[in-house]
């Protein structure tokens, strides 16, 4: 046995130190057969996507309980697709126009739909393949009476390796025994990964001709952070990983000490890390992970993966619960931010040719369908806002005219709430999601009509450089630390601190280690990232002093490439 190594991409940092579990799919082998009776083929058609429904449903409850709602409701979407009218009305034709088994007009109308996602040119799209495929599998084997996988229970510590994992697969794995995971297909994206994050479990995936080149019971070392896999190290090489996985389990254990720690410099400036939210059940992990406040609740996750939107009394009542969960710490609400790579099936808008440009987020809401949308979220939002420290925040704001159409409807909604009897805090925090450059050059014309600024840097980059960040083929293009996005950065801050206003950051690049060094010298107030990057940003906080990164930062928008920029703190930071 020879050492090699496989690259892939890094879906869920941490280090695995095991042996191969290959997962072999046992896929139902389906020809295409005449049907005895076309009737009764269509009644173990709609039986077994009810079956399917009801083990979508435990596993709905499984997960929840075990990551969350957030994580829970790709199941919803599932549903959703086993109650598609489209796809089962397609089916039905198929079993009475063609004659066919239920299993065979299955299969061929789920290969449509996968091929249509799969000639999608963005990659979140493209990945929603996967979740057709589980479904399908799902109810396929469910009429043959088949199983997902031929394999016996595992029962030892061991590295997943797979062609693909569906979501339905990883949200059952086994935390004490699967170490780790690999998989030759799939991207950070994919729901895969987005679990793997959620579970801890470091991934690779991506990882080409890794099911040709990994035998079962083969050692492996997993490196998620940096995206490779080490089959059969060395006795040295497993030394040298043996130790980093000690490191990062010390690292873990001091950074735990830091939960109740307010968040300071090395000098003493002081900033706040908060956490991004996208359900009432998340809040617990940003609160034991120490977050000092909830710095971006995606709301869109309470409207998504469900056939109606939710009234406005349920909004209320989870708004309410963060509130209440949080006490008096801030709790920012982005209002519905529809569109783009987030879909809301039950408005039924038009399909676009390019979705992150077209009509979403606050552009939606200040429009017909989405204003009656827009006004029932605003009424919950007022009417939960005397539970706690409520501030709202309006995405995709371009122009001065957008800002203030959803500042007035904001302002409509509250008097009519007052006029009815009904309490409403008076001091709501009003802020904006500064995440297209033209909001970014004219932070200094928005500024005085706002409380606050919140920078969403995933979109801003993308804009800025003209790059999808879904699309592989010009990834190399989403650069955080571009000299333009940390000019776009400096100018509002600049302009915000002008007008005594603060500025947070919302995007990725607010939890990225290596960018908060130079996001401190800028002078950004508030940080908000997932819940498990708020302890390891608040240790590196507590390291650097803000006057010094001051001058690093300043170095940096002097700079003529990401590339320099790069290299400039990781100097730092070694």
């Amino acid at each position: 046995m020879s050492l090699q190594m496989l690259k892939g991409i890094g879906a869920s940092s941490g280090i695995a130190i095991a042996r191969a579990y290959r997962l072999e799919t046992q896929e139902p082998v389906i020809e295409k057969v005449s049907s005895r009776g076309s009737q009764s083929e269509l009644q173990r058609f709609e039986a077994a996507v009810e079956q399917g429904k009801s083990q979508l449903k435990d596993l709905m409850e499984i997960t929840a309980q075990r990551l969350g709602s957030e994580e829970a409701r790709i199941f919803e979407a599932h549903l959703l697709v086993l109650s598609d009218p489209e796809l089962l009305g397609s089916v039905k034709d198929k079993i009475y126009g063609d004659a066919v088994t239920a299993e065979f007009a299955l299969k061929e109308v789920a290969q449509e739909i996968i091929a249509a996602f799969e000639s999608l040119n963005t990659e979140y799209l493209r990945e929603r393949a996967g979740d057709i495929r589980d479904v399908t599998r799902r109810v396929l084997t469910t009429m043959g009476g088949q199983l997902y996988y031929n394999h016996n229970p595992i029962n030892e510590a061991v590295i997943i390796v797979a062609h693909d994992l569906t979501p339905s697969d990883t949200a059952q794995l086994d935390r004490v025994f699967v170490k780790g995971f690999t998989t030759e297909t799939g991207g950070r994206t994919s729901h895969s990964a987005i679990m793997a994050r959620s579970m801890e479990i470091p991934a690779v995936v991506g990882t080409a001709g890794a099911m040709n080149e990994i035998q079962q019971n083969d050692l492996l070392i997993l490196d998620g952070g940096a995206g490779k896999l080490l089959v059969n190290p060395s006795p040295e090489v497993i030394l040298q990983y043996e130790a980093k996985l000690l490191e990062e389990k010390r690292q873990q254990a001091e950074w735990s000490l830091l939960a109740e720690r307010c968040t300071f410099s090395a000098d003493g400036h002081q900033v706040e890390l908060a956490g991004n939210i996208g359900c009432p059940d998340d809040v617990q992990g940003v609160l034991d992970h120490g977050g000092e406040g909830i710095g971006l609740f995606r709301t869109e996750f309470l409207y998504m993966g469900r056939s109606e939107v939710p009234s406005e009394e349920e909004q209320f009542q989870a708004y309410k619960t963060v509130l209440e969960k949080m006490k008096d710490k801030a709790v920012v609400v982005r209002t519905i931010d529809i569109g783009g790579d987030k879909e809301l099936p039950s408005l039924k808008l038009p399909k676009e040719d390019n979705p992150f440009l077209g009509f979403r987020a606050i552009r939606l809401c200040l429009e017909t369908p989405g204003q009656e949308l827009f006004r029932t979220q605003l009424r919950a939002l007022l009417r939960a806002s005397i539970y706690g420290n409520l501030k709202i925040m309006f995405p995709m704001i371009a122009t001065l005219d957008e800002l203030r159409e959803a500042k007035g409807v904001l302002q409509e909604e509250k008097q009519k709430l007052r006029s009815a009897g009904t309490e409403v805090s008076d001091s709501i925090a009003i802020g904006m999601m500064v995440e297209i450059p033209a909001s970014a050059v004219l932070a200094d014309l928005f500024a005085p009509e706002v409380d606050f600024f919140s920078i969403g840097t995933n979109d801003l980059i993308q804009y800025t450089m003209a790059a999808d960040r879904m699309n592989g083929r010009v990834s190399y293009l989403y650069q955080p630390y571009n000299p333009a996005i940390l000019r776009l950065i400096k100018m509002v801050i600049d302009a915000a601190h002008s007008h005594g206003k603060w500025v947070g950051m919302c995007g990725e690049m607010a939890g990225d280690r290596a960018a908060i060094p130079l996001l401190l010298g800028l002078g950004l107030d508030e940080f908000s990232m997932s819940a498990s990057s708020i302890l390891p940003a608040r240790s590196s906080i507590l390291q650097l002093s803000q006057a010094e990164m001051g001058v690093i930062a300043q170095q940096a928008l002097g700079m003529s490439s990401a590339g320099q920029v790069a290299a400039l703190v990781k100097r730092l930071l070694h």
